[in-house]
């Protein structure tokens, strides 16, 4: 009998935050193929590239709202690239794996660089690029080599480790201490039918409502509840902080409710919470809005004395939600003017190719992207192309580098995985790389 899955606490709903592995598809193997008819026992090569394998893309689309199915299944991978083949026929490309993730998704490295920011719907980005599919032994032919008889590997696809972070894209955020009334309020002016309770932490993910207002409509996020010590990580902590950052305008509810503290004192309380988290967030528009009117007693006196510009409501008699709403839209149209909509960010790196020899144990290694990639794509079990792979390195500078280095005869060199013997050919000129065109490197 198998045992029932639990399921943890957290599991399931709203995620915002996924660490996933992308793979991409290598690319396919060239061919080293010969033209085979009859009475033409000379026919000549004919092997066909491969093809390149396929990429990661991260998508955003509105139809996504959160990165549960990321965070459950962490390992994305995008399809091979097909092999070359006889009579100069290329492979198929491999298949691209284009994942959707929520708009307002920004996506960090391993080493937490940021390099996307997919703000909008539609903005993407190559998570892992697909590896070039290796070239056929066609290819490498010249006037003095007529019948090579090897081809190109296919390159290896872009391996990464990437962390989604969720930020979600709101005109309006409410922020309060728990049972402020967040909930019940956007349920008041809006669609959106979140989980109502009067205890504490009742809402454990944020919730977003599209309220309407005249022939406008404008989005409110209900953020869950923080207590003094949030930004440190304190009760909810600082899990859902970051949603606050996208929001052009904050509404601090005062409870006017609350027994265990002076609700006159939580507006100061939320904004030094916000202030620890993000400075940047003092500076966004802002306005108090008491709660629970209904229930306020005397504390509706004291709410003209010590906090003037409040506005006061009570989402469950509706008193006050029209002025609420009017005032929410007349913010939220000034904020929409005066501040930018959110714009896609991509970081396209310009990476250099410099040889670099280290020292490792008793031997070298040697990195640089052209330098890899020639020795990935090299069938090493054909003498031919190893003499070519030697001719490349040369021409790379690889030599020079290793010798710069203090390399000799006979050490053990690493590139790419792959060991080989350092045997240095002499004086340094320019050499012919066979299956090289002019120019190229």
């Amino acid at each position: 009998m198998c045992p029932r899955r639990r399921l943890s606490k957290g599991q399931g709903g709203f995620v915002d935050e996924a660490r996933i592995f992308v793979a991409a598809g290598a690319g396919g193997d060239g061919s080293a193929a010969f033209h085979h008819e009859p009475y033409k026992p000379k026919g000549g090569p004919d092997g066909g590239d491969g093809a390149d394998g396929g990429s990661v893309i991260l998508r955003a689309d509105p139809s996504v709202g959160t990165l549960l199915e990321l965070r459950d299944h962490p390992h994305v991978k995008a399809g091979a690239g097909g092999a070359g083949r006889s009579k100069r026929r290329h492979g198929a490309h491999g298949k691209d794996r284009v994942v959707l993730v929520p708009p307002g998704t920004i996506v960090h490295d391993e080493h937490e660089v940021l390099i996307a920011d997919l703000a909008n719907p539609g903005d993407e980005v190559v998570a892992g690029a697909g590896g070039r599919g290796g070239r056929g032994n066609v290819r490498f032919t010249t006037s003095t080599r007529r019948s090579p008889s090897w081809a190109e590997k296919g390159e290896p696809g872009e391996e990464r480790r990437l962390r989604l972070e969720l930020r979600l894209l709101a005109d309006v955020g409410l922020v309060g201490f728990p049972n402020a009334g967040k909930s019940t309020l956007i349920s008041r002016i809006s669609a959106a039918r979140p989980k109502v309770a009067p205890y504490p932490f009742t809402t454990l993910a944020p919730n977003l409502g599209v309220v309407r207002a005249g022939e406008g409509t404008f989005v409110v996020a209900d953020i869950p509840g923080l207590v003094p010590g949030a930004h440190t990580g304190k009760g909810l902590g600082d899990r859902f902080l970051r949603h606050i950052r996208r929001a052009a305008v904050l509404v601090f509810l005062v409870d006017l409710a609350a027994e265990d503290r002076d609700p006159f004192d939580d507006v100061d309380a939320l904004e030094a919470e916000l202030a620890a988290f993000d400075p940047a967030l003092t500076e966004r528009p802002s306005l108090a809005v008491a709660t629970k009117l209904d229930v306020g007693g005397d504390r509706i006196e004291q709410v003209e004395q010590r906090l003037p510009e409040a506005l006061m409501i009570s989402a469950v008699t509706g008193a006050g939600i029209d002025a609420l709403i009017e005032r929410l839209a007349r913010e939220v149209t000034e904020a929409r003017a005066e501040t930018p909509a959110a714009v896609g960010y991509v970081r396209h790196v310009v990476r250099g190719d410099p040889i670099a020899v280290t020292r490792e144990d008793a031997g070298w290694r040697v990195t640089g992207r052209r330098a890899e990639r020639a020795v990935q794509t090299t069938d090493m079990a054909r003498d031919e192309a190893v003499v070519a792979l030697q001719c490349r390195l040369i021409s790379m500078g690889v030599e020079r580098a290793l010798e710069d280095a203090g390399a000799v005869r006979g050490d053990e060199v690493r590139i790419a995985g792959q060991v080989f013997g350092f045997e240095p050919e002499g004086p340094h000129e320019d050499v012919d790389v066979p299956g090289r065109a002019p120019g190229e490197s």
